[in-house]
C-alpha cells in the first residue's frame, strides 16, 4: 500500500511540474534532462537565432495593373486564374476552324433550301431538294454502296491491322524494319497508288486469269458491274491497314510485361493471353480505330476516282463521289448540298452509336 501511495504521489508531482512549465515557442524542442523520472523539454540552442512565425516578412500583394497581377487574372467566366498565353494559342485556332469549316457548312445547309446551281440567281424552295433526294434511286444506290464498302473495309482493316500489330510487337528479327515497311502505304498518295492498281487490275491480273483458266479473272474487274466493287475495297484496305496497325502498336506498348509474366506462370497459352489480357487492355484503341476506319471508309472518294470513275453504269458511285461530280459539274449544287447535309447527319449518328456501343464494352 505504501509503495502504491508513493507511486501515485510521484505521478501527481510530475503532472504539476509539466503544467507549470513555460510554453516553448522555438520550432525545435529537445530532451535535455529528467525531473522525477519524467523527461523535461527545453528549447533548442539555436532557437534564439531563429525568427518567430509572426516575425517572417509577408510578401505584399501586387498592385492592380502591375505585370505580376495581370499575368494570371481571374477569368470573367470562371473563378480560375487564366494565363493570357492560352488565349493567344486557342482563339486564332477557333477562328480558323469557324471560318473554314463551320461557316461553309452553314452556307451549304442554307443553299440546300434553294434551287441554286452554284452561280447566278437562286430562289428559296424549302425542303423540296430533300424530298426529291429520298426518291432518287441513284442517290439511294450510292448510300447502299457506301455502307457496303464501309462495313467491309472497317472489318478487314481492323482484323488485319490487329494481327500485324501483335505480330510486330512480338520478339522477331528486323522488327523495326518491318514496322517501317508496313507503314509505307499510308504515306503514299491514294490517287497515285490507285492508278498503279488500275493498271494491275486491267493488264497483269486478267492475263494471269487467262493462263490459269479462271473465267471471272480473265477479264478486267473494273469493267465488270458485278465485281467492280472489289478493286475499290481492296485498295481501301491496303491503304488503311498501315495507320490502324500503328495505333494498335501504340496500344500494345502500354501493357506491362509483368501481366504476361503472371499469365505464363498461370499456364495461359497464346490465345488465352490475347483474348483475356491483350484485347481487353487495348479496348480504347480498338474503339478509336473502329470509329476512324468507319469514318474514312464512308468518305471513300480517291479510290473511286482513280479506279472506276463511278462506273460501270454508276455501280461504284459513293456518296462523296456523287456529291462532288454532280454538285460541281452537272448543275446540281443545291440538290447535292441537301445530299451533303443528309450525309453529315448519317455520319454523326453512326459515329455516336459506334462510340456508345464500343465504349460500354471497354474493360479499362
Amino acid at each position: 500500500m505504501a509503495s502504491k501511495s508513493t507511486k501515485e504521489t510521484t505521478i501527481m508531482q510530475a503532472s504539476r511540474n509539466l503544467q507549470s512549465a513555460p510554453i516553448l515557442d522555438g520550432p525545435f524542442p529537445s530532451v535535455s534532462g529528467t525531473m522525477s523520472g519524467s523527461p523535461v523539454l527545453s528549447s533548442y540552442p539555436g532557437d534564439a537565432a531563429l525568427p518567430r512565425t509572426s516575425e517572417f516578412p509577408k510578401t505584399p500583394a501586387p498592385e492592380p495593373g502591375t505585370a505580376s497581377s495581370g499575368r494570371h487574372r481571374v477569368s470573367r467566366f470562371s473563378s480560375r486564374k487564366v494565363d493570357h498565353a492560352y488565349y493567344w494559342m486557342t482563339v486564332p485556332a477557333v477562328i480558323l476552324v469557324c471560318v473554314f469549316l463551320y461557316w461553309p457548312f452553314l452556307q451549304g445547309a442554307f443553299y440546300s433550301l434553294t434551287n441554286s446551281q452554284g452561280y447566278g440567281s437562286w430562289k428559296f424552295i424549302g425542303l423540296k431538294n430533300y424530298g426529291a433526294m429520298f426518291q432518287d434511286a441513284r442517290v439511294g444506290h450510292a448510300y447502299l454502296f457506301t455502307v457496303f464498302v464501309a462495313v467491309l473495309v472497317t472489318v478487314f482493316v481492323n482484323f488485319i491491322a490487329l494481327f500485324l500489330a501483335v505480330l510486330l510487337d512480338s520478339k522477331i528479327a528486323f522488327k523495326k524494319g518491318f514496322r517501317a515497311i508496313y507503314f509505307i502505304p499510308y504515306i503514299l498518295s491514294v490517287l497515285v497508288i490507285g492508278y498503279v492498281f488500275k493498271y494491275i487490275f486491267m493488264v497483269p491480273l486478267p492475263a494471269l486469269g487467262q493462263r490459269l483458266g479462271i473465267d471471272w479473272m480473265s477479264t478486267s474487274m473494273l469493267t465488270n458491274p458485278d465485281l467492280a466493287w472489289f478493286p475499290v475495297v481492296f485498295l481501301s484496305i491496303w491503304q488503311g491497314v498501315a495507320y490502324s496497325t500503328l495505333l494498335y502498336l501504340a496500344g500494345l506498348q502500354t501493357i506491362d510485361a509483368e501481366v504476361y509474366e503472371a499469365a505464363d506462370i498461370d499456364g495461359a497459352n497464346a490465345w488465352q493471353r490475347f483474348w483475356r489480357i491483350t484485347f481487353p487492355l487495348i479496348g480504347p484503341f480498338f474503339t478509336i480505330n473502329m470509329v476512324l476506319s468507319l469514318k474514312n471508309s464512308l468518305g471513300t472518294f480517291d479510290q473511286v476516282v482513280a479506279l472506276t470513275g463511278g462506273g460501270p453504269d454508276s455501280k461504284t458511285e459513293t456518296v462523296s463521289y456523287l456529291i462532288f461530280t454532280n454538285g460541281l459539274g452537272n448543275g446540281e449544287y443545291a440538290y447535292q448540298m441537301a445530299n451533303a447535309v443528309t450525309f453529315f447527319v448519317v455520319l454523326a449518328v453512326l459515329a455516336f452509336v459506334q462510340l456508345k456501343f464500343f465504349s460500354g464494352r471497354e474493360k479499362v
